[in-house]
């Protein structure tokens, strides 16, 4: 065995001074023939699942100690309720069976006080997406999502709807020049935000080593469904905005909190699942006491996390209207993979996850998205309770991705695209109109949760492109 030091066990997570004198003590007496490689290959696998080494003699002792526990059951297990929470659901005929499943599946939880279920819905992973599901002072990693803080974020611009066809080339150019799609590398010019400084990257251990990637992925967007979009938005008379009812030019984006959040999303999610145990079908659904050292530091992440995903946004916009001369007349955001302190009308205070699905408090502001060649509605909420105060967050699914692939071409996707005005930089077929949901009748189905004010058709689109 290679000699194992703390700046090792440091590197790969082992903070705790307590820990890596146990690790170092155990290695040496009883992993001798292991090489250096092999022994730290095995503490990152005790380190992301304890739990699994529990029962081996050798591994016990440290998996206990990151558990937390050297006594005692490790974990509390419970039992699903009989019958499931209240839950509204709208659009329902639209919605395929397994996500209305996997609903009230998260409605049975002991923790659940009510749910909704958005027209956009369809099967997810723990909640479906269009998902809102309330708790009682309980987080579930798992039901925020992977992508924390996947957000909207529309400008309206000082231009008219001409601009488009006058600076096409320009507007094409900055796409290209300012924005960057896909899991690795980043932007050329290194982006600032006061978000990069935030002290949870110094206090919460698992934030330390993140930090470097946060740095390069800023102002950059995921791959799937995200994309960076000029085209023309129509403000509504007497929109809630005090706007004059006309065309503008406006920049739309959705995209979340890159590596940041997901690497956020799969430590708090085992841990849940170390300390909580269900019935095998719903321990992805696990969760984190708020009172509870973990469900603190995983709010504190994950509020870090819409903060940097908000930050990308920031970057985005900023970087492409300045390249184009622009100036943003009103900027309108909100996140749709999130957890938020909340008040029912019954005055008890709960934990509404939000898993695709747009806030919508009464005069809350949102951007519900259609397709490439269908509108997006800038909404106003009408505070429904019975929706957790939610709306969708777009037309939802209507093909997975693989039967999107299946079912069309690339050149009959830019017939499509030609057809409806729109020019797509990058993009997949998975991602092509007919993937999705028809964004009217989703409106239609929740006329009772948003106003409309405004209505944007994409007209230039950057997304990834495989």
């Amino acid at each position: 065995m290679g000699n194992l030091r703390t700046k090792d066990l440091s590197k790969i997570g082992y903070h705790n001074d307590q820990l890596r004198s146990l690790v170092i003590c155990i290695a040496a007496k009883n992993f001798k023939h292991h090489s250096k490689q092999q022994l730290l290959d095995l503490l990152v696998n005790i380190m992301n699942n304890p739990e699994a080494y529990l029962e081996d003699e050798l591994t016990s002792k440290i998996a206990e100690k990151i558990i937390g526990k050297t006594d005692g059951p490790t974990f509390k297990a419970f039992q699903l309720r009989d019958e499931p929470v209240f839950c509204k659901t709208y659009g329902g005929k639209g919605i395929e069976s397994p996500a209305k499943r996997q609903m009230e599946l998260a409605n049975l939880l002991p923790v659940s006080v009510r749910g909704a279920l958005m027209p956009d819905a369809h099967m997810g992973f723990g909640l479906p997406i269009g998902g809102v599901l309330a708790t009682d002072n309980a987080v579930i990693p798992y039901a925020v999502g992977m992508d924390i803080g996947c957000r909207m974020a529309l400008s309206i611009v000082d231009e008219n709807d001409s601009f488009l066809k006058r600076y096409e080339y320009q507007i094409k150019q900055a796409l290209k020049n300012h924005t960057h799609f896909g899991m690795e590398g980043g932007l050329e010019v290194r982006q600032e935000h006061e978000v990069l400084d935030n002290r949870l990257f110094d206090e919460i251990a698992l934030l330390k080593p993140l930090r470097g990637k946060a740095v390069r992925q800023l102002g950059t967007s995921g791959n799937g469904n995200h994309f960076v979009e000029f085209g023309e938005i129509e403000l509504m008379p007497d929109n809630q905005l005090g706007l004059p009812a006309k065309k503008y030019t406006a920049l739309l984006s959705h995209s979340g909190s890159r590596g940041l959040g997901s690497a956020i999303a799969r430590h708090y999610t085992q841990i849940a699942m170390n300390t909580c145990k269900l019935p095998r079908q719903a321990q992805q659904l696990a969760w984190l006491d708020m009172d509870g050292e973990a469900g603190q530091e995983y709010w504190l992440a994950m509020t870090l996390a819409g903060d940097y995903a908000k930050a990308c946004h920031e970057r985005i916009h900023a970087n492409l209207l300045t390249a184009l001369g622009l100036k943003a007349l009103h900027v309108i955001e909100n996140h749709h993979n999130f957890a938020w302190k909340d008040r029912l009308a019954d005055g008890n205070e709960v934990i509404v996850h939000r898993k695709g699905a747009t806030p919508a408090h009464k005069g809350e502001l949102g951007i519900i998205p259609g397709s490439m060649t269908t509108p997006a509605y800038l909404v106003s909420g009408r505070g429904h309770e019975d929706a957790l105060y939610s709306a969708s967050h777009g037309a939802g699914r209507a093909m997975s991705r693989q039967n999107a692939k299946d079912s069309m071409t690339v050149s009959a996707m830019k017939k499509l695209l030609s057809n409806a005005g729109v020019t797509l930089i990058g993009g997949t077929v998975e991602e092509n109109p007919l993937a999705y949901k028809d964004i009217e009748s989703v409106m239609a189905a929740q006329r009772e949760l948003v106003d409309i004010q405004g209505k944007f058709y994409p007209r230039i689109v950057r997304m990834h492109k495989e």
